[in-house]
């Protein structure tokens, strides 16, 4: 392969490879669904896009050979290798590409399988916070649970005591009716 074949490949592949970088934090265990769903889409779209990519250099290929054979049918030696050299440029690009693909379809697969243990992790009830919102929606401010407490047990002794109270009433209406 001629030497500014190789240097354009190298170039090629080094502009790939940042790229990938990019690419390279598939860990979403901090977000939250919704984010991390967004975060998983701007993915996808970006592998549909390579694939297209991918697809259009797929077809380069195969007019830049066809080039190359159509020159050396017709004895154009210097435009057949020319289609070759563009033809091996393109093929390069295309398997820096196609091997781009194949981590962005891992690392989706990957953040979706993470997708359920975030969705679970936000439907966990932390009994605290469920306490002091009960609290607030029956009036009471948050720090004001030793007054509720103190209510409820008030409210116990007075429901007891009324009961006490009715029981003994009817001991005595019974007593004074015998």
């Amino acid at each position: 392969m001629p030497q500014d074949t190789e240097s354009a490949i190298n170039k090629d592949t080094a502009s790939v490879q940042s790229a990938r970088r990019v690419y390279a934090d598939d860990d979403i265990s901090g977000m939250d669904p919704t984010s991390a769903r967004e975060y998983i889409a701007r993915y996808i779209t970006t592998l549909k896009l390579q694939e297209k990519e991918s697809e259009k250099l797929a077809a380069d290929i195969s007019r830049w050979e066809s080039r190359a054979t159509l020159a050396r049918s017709k004895g154009a030696e210097e435009l057949a290798l020319q289609a070759e050299k563009e033809s091996a440029l393109i093929r390069s690009r295309k398997s820096v590409l196609d091997a781009d693909i194949d981590t962005l379809k891992l690392q989706i697969d990957k953040m979706k399988k993470q997708l359920p243990l975030l969705a679970s992790r936000t439907r966990s009830v932390d009994p605290d916070i469920l306490e002091q919102e009960l609290l607030m929606a029956a009036g009471h401010l948050p720090g004001d649970e030793e007054k509720a407490a103190l209510e409820r047990d008030l409210k116990t002794l007075e429901k007891d005591a009324s009961a006490d109270a009715a029981l003994a009433a009817l001991k005595m209406k019974m007593g004074k009716g015998s």
